[in-house]
């Protein structure tokens, strides 16, 4: 380790402690002071007060960590210093940089703009010794720290849960990888993809007589980083009980596998393979999909007999409830193909706006077929105030999706745009770590940060 650039006022080292590597560093009491000031002071939101360091990249990390920022925690975004976040560089399409900006290049990405709110960006190279240790630093008054590298990666750098737990026993540490700090695949780099393909939900997605496809949005990602978040949260209460953080282990492998919720447990139960793909339709309950409309299509949730008889007297052929055929569910389900051509033979007569108006007050599960503009500009959506307008310093107006949950005392909210590269360094090393501007200029000169 290089010299500490830290002042000793800032720390004091209460005992030496011994790595599973021979190294031995000091366990330090920092004075306890919050990271740079956030946007807004609502100490009604859940977790205000944590301290939050992210060093996540892409989707299912950042999706995590932006959730504990909208919730109230203090995020510092760990990023490469020269090219971030690898979805900094994904795209088009990119917000581009208003004409007097002084920036240049495409934009922003519209990608990292998804996940990346509530956040400060604080560039740093973890392969300088500097570096590490203001990670060191910054970890010992932190709560908690997210990770998505391969597991052994950051022990390297002594920035494993081991090394860093030894600093803070407090701290909560979530590492989130593909497969897991366990099992023969641990050591496999996983996306989204490969693991809907792997763990069974690109097998059941797709019409029924196609391939299997992928699911239009990376959901495995999504519900790991829920998944995440929702263990941090309980991790959290735990400290509060024993004193102590801990490890968390999250695989992308194990959150898609949990979510086959009733078709895990279907082949468990029987022994039997799944039945396949079904796109929008229901392997169970009939009529229960998708039908062509003369501009669109209009799904249907026929998920029982009183049910069924709406869609039979909306259509027009209130015969169908006491057909033997289409009666009850077991003989629909029997005769699917010739009820859905039926049904699928009206619905074209008219258009999809059309046949919502029929629908209207009815009782029934039913909707359109929406694109993604469609849903960002529905009026139900607008209404939730799920999309908002944030002003963002080079980029001019930008609308965000919000986030999504309602609390009848705290106000989540989008309280500061998705950070420029590097945007808080100077902040973060100034007003947490107390560092000269000497101190900082040192730094970025020789590549530790940015």
């Amino acid at each position: 380790m290089a010299p500490s650039i830290f002042p000793r006022s800032l720390l004091r080292a209460s005992r030496a402690v011994s790595h599973p590597n021979g190294m031995r560093s000091a366990i330090y009491s920092v004075r306890r002071r919050g990271f740079a000031e956030v946007a807004a002071d609502d100490m009604t939101l859940p977790l205000k007060g944590y301290k939050v360091l992210d060093m996540t990249r892409v989707l299912a990390g950042p999706y995590c960590t932006q959730i504990l920022g909208d919730l109230g925690a203090e995020v510092i975004k760990i990023e490469h210093p020269t090219r971030g976040d690898d979805t900094r560089a994904w795209g088009p399409p990119y917000a581009k940089y208003l004409p007097d900006s002084g920036k240049e290049g495409a934009g922003e990405s519209a990608y990292f703009f998804a996940v990346n709110r509530n956040k400060k960006s604080l560039g740093l190279s973890f392969q300088h010794a500097a570096g590490v240790e203001i990670l060191h630093k910054l970890a010992a008054e932190a709560d908690i720290l997210v990770e998505n590298y391969l597991p052994g990666t950051l022990q390297k750098y002594n920035l494993d849960y081991a090394t860093i737990s030894s600093i803070n026993p407090r701290l909560i540490y979530a590492s989130i990888t593909g497969y897991g700090q366990t099992g023969p695949y641990s050591n496999r780099a996983g996306y989204d993809v490969m693991v809907e393909a792997e763990m069974g939900l690109m097998h059941i997605t797709g019409s029924r007589d196609g391939p299997p496809v992928k699911v239009g949005v990376a959901v495995t990602d999504l519900t790991t980083g829920l998944y995440t978040s929702n263990s941090i949260m309980a991790a959290i209460i735990a400290r509060g009980k024993s004193g102590r953080g801990q490890h968390i282990d999250v695989a992308l492998s194990d959150c898609q596998v949990a979510t086959l919720a009733n078709l895990a447990s279907s082949c468990l139960v029987s022994g039997e393979k799944d039945q396949g793909r079904w796109g929008t339709a229901h392997p169970s309950i009939v009529p229960y999909r998708a039908y062509k409309t003369q501009d669109g299509d209009i799904l249907f949730g026929g998920g029982n007999d009183r049910l069924f008889g709406i869609i039979c007297d909306r259509l027009g052929y209130p015969e169908w409830k006491t057909s033997p055929k289409f009666a009850i569910n077991t003989s629909r389900v029997a005769n699917r193909v010739e009820l859905d051509d039926l049904i699928e033979a009206i619905t074209q007569t008219k258009t999809t706006s059309e046949w919502l108006d029929v629908f209207e007050g009815s009782g029934l599960p039913y909707s359109a077929v929406n694109d993604i503009q469609g849903t960002l500009n529905h009026e139900h959506v607008l209404a939730r105030d799920m999309v908002k307008e944030m002003e963002h310093e080079w980029c001019g107006p930008i609308k965000m999706v919000n986030t999504p949950v309602k609390y009848s005392e705290s106000k989540p909210s989008i309280r500061s745009v998705p950070p420029m590269l590097g945007q808080h360094t100077d902040e973060i090393l100034r007003d947490v770590l107390r560092l000269s501007g000497s101190e900082i200029k040192k730094l970025k000169a020789e590549g530790a940060v940015r």
